[in-house]
């Protein structure tokens, strides 16, 4: 048979490769996987992102172990300039107590206006804004025997809103006679998200105040905020809620109301201070809670803070000790010296209390009655809402009392504060104390953040192991099992 022998053709895919061009023999050069590559990079860039959304949104660890990284991909910090304060003033009450406004207020740093019932003042610099309210004779007042001045001090909180300030976080509200600590309020106002709901002051300390007004209700002179996002809300409704609340007593509790029918509650901050006490607040301030202090109110009813001093050139003492240090202002640390059996009981930036024998923590941290109630009369009973102890008749009974002399800083986070023994009295004292005169105290700045404030923990205190006429004192962290108490 025969064959036909034919020659096979080479495939021309396959052998002809000097026809390919440079980009399909590479490639990582080719534009379209290129492309690709970069829309996979995106997506993968994006998922990472939704998780880390929904990690921060829904895990109940988002702030507790991750806080760092949860502040980064949140908003810048609050500051000072985020906060609008509204003090509640009249024409007849500024002159006198403008002064007090003054010792808190910087035209620098702080925003604030105050509103006033009519004008005739001329401008101050030192001084906030003066705001002539607007007229409010056609809301209803119809509580036996108040003042209508209730309804324009609660419309405040829609003037101040409708004024339409830029970048506010934080509308706060207060009186003439409310003393700031700003830079405290600052701090634990940052505990907050300012873009959701949050109405937060204190109430009363006065058990029969809260039970007359409300234990709900922020009282509006111990000074409460109120987020931007529910003053822009409360000032829509505000005039509707003055027409149904003409029964109420202050402008407080208007406010509060309406802020009820919006459907916020309170959350407190112990450290506004309503001050519905009278006489020497010494005791009161000897045991301060474990919070930054925010607010001093009332401050003509009561005692100069400091002995020899008016009560505004007492104030203007502690807010020396604030500037220094405003986180540790008030707070109190107790520390025991074993071997001369003594407890000394230090407030930073206010005073200190040397006791002979061992004091148990939980007894100093209830509050001596040095002060009365503030409603008088014979029915009147002296109900508070806290824990109190009665102050030995006898002197000689009574601990050795130190006041602030003085207060600085080592222009780093050092800091050291002098206190004076106030009264030498004629009593027989125990040997290691009886000649002391000064007390000297050496810390660091308390300086918390946000997830410190929410879990506070008292500071510890170490007594000089000698000392005769002058005693020196040392406040630091407490180790991890430590005890604040004698060693026996």
């Amino acid at each position: 048979m025969n064959h036909t022998s034919r020659k096979r053709r080479p495939d021309p895919s396959l052998s002809r490769t000097d026809s390919l061009s440079s980009e399909m023999l590479s490639p990582t050069k080719s534009p379209a996987l290129t492309r690709i590559r970069i829309r996979n990079l995106f997506l993968l860039l994006l998922l990472v992102c939704v998780v880390i959304y929904l990690i921060f949104s829904f895990s109940p660890l988002r702030r507790t172990q991750f806080p760092s990284l949860a502040r980064s991909l949140g908003l810048s910090p609050t500051r000072r300039r985020h906060l609008l304060f509204s003090i509640a003033s009249s024409h007849d009450s500024w002159l006198r107590r403008s002064s007090y406004v003054r010792l808190w207020y910087s035209p620098e740093s702080t925003r604030a206006f105050v509103f006033l019932d009519r004008g005739g003042f001329e401008s101050d610099l030192s001084l906030p804004p003066l705001v002539v309210s607007e007229d409010v004779s056609r809301f209803p007042y119809n509580f036996p025997g108040g003042l209508r001045s209730a309804i324009r001090v609660a419309r405040i909180a829609k003037e101040a809103v409708d004024r339409d300030d830029k970048d506010v976080r934080w509308f706060v509200f207060g009186d003439d006679d409310t003393v700031f600590f700003v830079e405290n309020l600052v701090r634990v106002l940052s505990k907050y998200d300012h873009r959701k709901w949050w109405y937060i002051g204190s109430n009363s300390e006065s058990f029969d105040q809260n039970v007359r007004y409300s234990f709900d209700m922020a009282f509006g002179g111990g000074g409460f905020a109120i987020s931007g996002s529910l003053a822009r809300a409360l000032s829509k409704v505000m005039d509707s809620c003055l027409m149904r609340y003409s029964h109420m007593y202050g402008g407080d509790s208007r406010i509060f109301s309406c802020l009820a029918e919006l459907g916020v509650t309170l959350t407190h901050e112990p450290g506004f201070h309503q001050i519905d006490v009278r006489g020497s607040l010494f005791g009161l301030l000897c045991a301060h809670p474990l919070s930054p202090l925010l607010s001093l109110h009332h401050l003509d009813a009561v005692d100069p803070l400091f002995p020899k001093m008016n009560r505004t050139e007492a104030m203007a003492h502690l807010i020396r000790a604030s500037n220094v240090d405003s986180s540790r202002v008030l707070q109190q640390s107790v520390c025991y010296d074993s071997s001369n059996s003594v407890t000394v009981s230090v407030v930073w930036g206010y005073a200190i209390q040397v006791y002979e024998g061992n004091k148990l923590l939980p007894d100093l941290l209830s509050i001596q009655k040095t002060f009365y109630t503030w409603r008088r009369g014979s029915g009147v009973r002296s109900n508070y809402m806290f824990n109190t102890r009665e102050v030995p008749r006898d002197r000689c009974g009574r601990p050795l009392e130190f006041v602030l002399d003085n207060v600085g800083s080592d222009g780093t986070r050092g800091t050291w504060s002098n206190y004076t023994r106030y009264i030498v009295e004629n009593c027989r004292r125990a040997d290691s104390i009886k000649h002391l005169k000064q007390v000297r105290v050496l810390s660091h700045k308390l300086e918390l953040d946000v997830e410190q404030m929410k879990a506070p923990r008292r500071q510890c205190c170490d007594i000089s192991p000698s000392y005769k006429e002058s005693m020196v004192i040392s406040i630091r962290q407490c180790m991890e099992d430590e005890l604040i108490a004698m060693k026996s």
